[in-house]
């Protein structure tokens, strides 16, 4: 086991509280680590935040590298930044990954700036494999390949670094599955004693405001989403009265939310959210590969569209083709009917 090859995962968390994508890395990292045959480190910092080191532990790290001190209560991107840097500096990571979040893009650019190693963001996959660099007719081995929408989501670009390290990235929210956490496996944690300049402390936190979302598209179990096809205030309102009525949450795609139909907390796809409810409904969506990639893992996809031969009929399960100013009334009655 080399400790070079070791992978990194930061562990965001807020108010003690994992965040969602911290455990998604935590279940990526061991498979990539398991490839690697080495090991998954997870940095937690916060204030009294030790209870957190077991949980994460129990979801695949070998091992946790625990900051624990009042000035890293409130995230601040200096203090957080320098003991990171501070960490992978000391340690040479095989590769690091964050959470493609606020604050995982706000510290990903500074970590990979100090140490002076590529980064890509907003990642939707990551795998291990060769790259061949032709000019130098060498093969690198065991490299991350960090996979990722480009050019407005048009293509799936596969990128590497294969000479600096770590290699990082930052991946997005709900692409990664988390896993049920092993209440027999067992780590070691180790207590990081942060050392911080006067200079960490330029910004003080005088106030802060916590909003909870109001849409939580990543739980829902059926998701009604309306797209380009919705054309008025009364479609979109048909799409809300559907979604209530299944019990479920109204999404939307770019050109539904750019329209001002929807707001952006409904947004799924490339900029929004990824989503895998039990039933997807895509009343007037195209299927653009920008929104379909935020998607396409659903259980079962009903679509709703004009054109027979829109993209979203290639992963749709189920097809009705007609307008939704017809169809979704339809749908609504004769879901109301059933319920009396």
């Amino acid at each position: 086991m080399s400790d070079n090859r070791n992978v990194w995962i930061f562990v965001e968390q807020e108010e003690g509280q994992i965040a969602d994508v911290g455990l998604e890395l935590l279940a990526k990292g061991r498979e990539l680590a398991d490839t690697l045959e080495s090991q998954v480190w997870a940095l937690v910092l916060g204030y009294q935040v030790a209870p957190l080191a077991e949980r994460v532990i129990h979801h695949g790290a070998d091992r946790v590298l625990l900051a624990n001190h009042p000035e890293l209560e409130l995230y601040r991107t200096l203090p957080y930044s320098r003991v990171i840097i501070e960490q992978v500096q000391a340690h040479q990571p095989y590769i690091f990954l964050l959470g493609a979040t606020p604050v995982g893009r706000d510290l990903a650019p500074r970590v990979a700036s100090a140490t002076n190693v590529g980064l890509t963001a907003d990642c939707t996959d990551l795998q291990i494999g060769d790259y061949l660099l032709k000019k130098e007719k060498r093969e690198y081995k065991d490299l991350l390949y960090q996979i990722r929408p480009a050019f407005g989501g048009n293509i799936i670009a596969t990128i590497v670094n294969p000479k600096t390290r770590p290699q990082m990235a930052t991946v997005r929210e709900g692409v990664m599955q988390p896993n049920p956490p092993d209440l027999e496996f067992s780590g070691e944690v180790e207590i990081v004693e942060p050392s911080f300049e006067p200079s960490d402390f330029a910004l003080h936190v005088l106030s802060r405001e916590i909003r909870q979302p109001t849409v939580k598209l990543k739980d829902a179990p059926v998701i009604v989403a309306g797209g380009g096809g919705v054309s008025s205030e009364d479609e979109s309102r048909l799409i809300e009265e559907l979604a209530h009525i299944l019990g479920g949450e109204v999404g939307a795609s770019r050109a539904a939310v750019d329209a001002g139909f929807f707001s952006h907390e409904h947004q799924i796809g490339q900029t929004g959210a990824t989503v895998r409810p039990r039933l997807y409904i895509a009343a007037g969506i195209s299927g653009a590969i920008q929104h379909s990639t935020g998607m396409d893992e659903s259980n079962k996809i009903i679509s709703i569209n004009t054109d027979p031969d829109a993209p979203i009929s290639k992963i749709a399960h189920y097809k009705i083709v007609g307008d939704i100013a017809e169809v979704l009334p339809l749908l609504i009655n004769a879901l109301r009917e059933k319920s009396r």
